[in-house]
């Protein structure tokens, strides 16, 4: 009941930011659903194992820190350094597994997933934010552009 609570949950954030987010926001979006989708793959094929490290979800892990921590520092948003860090926090259940591998299988799920369901709300959050910019000032840059600062011949705005 919880994981379908948490698809139904995820399902509307992922729909509003595809709806009305920025370019932030859907790439999160995107994110999210790969890294579900991974998630049901990995289930239909592999047993899920809380008993020694799951090497499964620590690639998927892995991955979801590496898209959210470049979505981090490419966005012109403020949120995506927050979607990184419950990325990275996972990781760190792994690490516990790793360096104790007595700790209680409950425990090493709990850690895995619990952070995940801070995503939703921040990912609604966003959107809304984003939209409220939107109504305020008329634009919303998605992105830093990195090569104005060195392009001197291109004005800046």
């Amino acid at each position: 009941m919880r994981t379908a609570l948490f698809l139904a949950f995820l399902l509307a954030a992922l729909g509003f930011a595809a709806w009305r987010g920025g370019g932030p926001e859907r790439a999160m979006a995107a994110i999210a659903l790969g890294l579900v989708g991974a998630d049901g793959i990995l289930h239909r094929y592999i047993p899920v194992e809380f008993a020694t490290l799951d090497v499964g979800h620590l690639a998927i892990d892995v991955s979801g820190v590496a898209a959210t921590a470049t979505l981090a520092l490419c966005a012109h948003r403020f949120w995506p350094m927050i979607a990184a860090v419950l990325h990275i926090l996972p990781l760190m259940a792994h690490m516990s597994r790793v360096l104790d591998m007595t700790l209680h299988p409950a425990a090493y799920l709990t850690m895995q997933v619990a952070a995940s369901w801070l995503v939703p709300p921040l990912l609604i959050l966003a959107t809304w934010r984003h939209q409220r910019r939107l109504q305020r000032r008329g634009s919303d840059p998605s992105w830093h552009v990195w090569w104005r600062a060195s392009n001197r011949a291109t004005p800046r705005s």
